[in-house]
């Protein structure tokens, strides 16, 4: 944090007013069912985006990067998204979302730094929204719940970057609990935090460092099948999303769906199920079991939904093949990005070793992480 003040004072020539911070996620279980209105399992962890903020006698707009040493600027009035401005376009919309709403009248200067791996399905985007967001909120003194907050997120990514996400990301990194995952209904926003006792099992997220060049329109394809699927299935019975329906409602509709539709919802509804049953079994903090619901989730993910490829199923079965390894699925859009395995401490030394092998067959290098559940935003300085 005193890195980040620094840098602040040096570009703006004055110390921020507050500087607050928002980790990344990682999704336990219940992939691709945020979008069809379904429920997860995610946890923060703790890896943060950091926003420093201090206001302006202007209405001018500054952005510096700290990791990447790069400045962008602009106004109030000319607040759109610019392809060229990347990484502040997050920032960008954040602000332009609290403007629509009549909260933001004057310049700010904003100072970013952070520690979660950026492009490999860690929710780096979110929480730089949800920091964003949240310095501002506390800064100008503005009254948001934080799901409201996480909805004003979740909208800058949609409508103003044009990355069409659900909530899930935006919803944790503002919302989590310390020693907690969360299960989240994606439709009505209900969400319970279900601690976690893992004594010397940890949580190992594993970076293929695949490109993800396929994410973009492989989502965006498997998103238009579910809404296809779901017109269809409400010919018959009434329904606005797949988790309105029953993995025998999918069974029941062959002749209906085109077949690869078919099986790609069928991984939806189930998943939700196994989302389901997740939360009661963490409760009994029964590892041995959630373990095996994260390798069915994998299962499904790489035969049903399609979205895995050979680098992550390779990661998924080494770890399978490791004692000590209770779980291991692919987490995140897929098509590269991270694999989270529930691992024995003990075991991790035997895990990497497996790993050696991998960047010679695919020629890219896996970085691991150890990560335990983490808070939400907070605010960690104030002037």
């Amino acid at each position: 944090m005193d890195d980040l003040i620094r840098s602040h004072k040096e570009e703006y020539g004055q110390d921020p007013d507050i500087i607050a911070q928002a980790p990344g996620r990682v999704n336990l279980i219940g992939e691709h069912t945020d979008y069809n209105e379904g429920f997860v399992l995610p946890m923060a962890i703790d890896y943060y985006v950091r926003v420093a903020v201090s206001r302006r006698k202007d209405q001018h707009l500054r952005f510096y990067s700290v990791d990447f040493n790069d400045r962008k600027r602009t106004s109030l009035s000319n607040l759109r998204f610019k392809k060229e401005d990347r990484w502040a376009n997050y920032l960008k919309g954040v602000i332009s979302i609290l403007q629509t709403r009549g909260y933001i009248s004057g310049g700010l200067s904003f100072s970013v730094a952070g520690n979660i791996p950026v492009g490999v399905g860690l929710s780096s985007s979110a929480a730089l929204e949800v920091a964003t967001a949240y310095a501002v909120q506390t800064l100008l003194g503005i009254d948001i719940s934080g799901p409201e907050l996480a909805r004003i997120a979740q909208e800058a990514e949609n409508s103003f970057v044009g990355v069409q996400c659900g909530i899930m990301d935006q919803f944790v990194s503002r919302m989590a609990k310390e020693g907690s995952a969360m299960f989240i209904d994606t439709r009505s926003m209900e969400y319970r935090h279900i601690p976690i006792s893992l004594g010397n099992i940890k949580i190992l997220i594993t970076n293929s460092n695949v490109p993800r060049s396929l994410v973009e329109s492989e989502y965006n394809q498997r998103r238009a099948e579910c809404e296809r699927c779901v017109s269809l299935l409400s010919s018959r019975k009434p329904g606005r999303a797949l988790r309105d329906y029953s993995p025998e409602d999918l069974r029941d509709s062959m002749g209906l769906i085109p077949e690869t539709t078919r099986k790609r919802c069928l991984h939806v509804v189930e998943e939700n199920e196994r989302v389901r049953d997740a939360e009661s079994i963490l409760r009994r903090n029964d590892i041995v079991s959630f373990g095996k619901l994260m390798n069915r989730s994998h299962e499904s993910l790489r035969d049903q939904y399609e979205v895995s490829c050979p680098e992550l199923d390779w990661l998924v079965k080494r770890a399978w093949e490791t004692d000590g390894v209770y779980g291991s699925r692919m987490t995140g859009a897929g098509f590269g990005g991270c694999t989270v395995t529930l691992i024995e401490e003990k075991a991790i030394p035997k895990y990497e070793i497996r790993l050696e092998a991998y960047e010679r067959i695919f020629s890219f290098k896996p970085e691991i992480f150890l990560c335990h559940p983490a808070d939400g935003a907070q605010i960690i300085f104030t002037n």
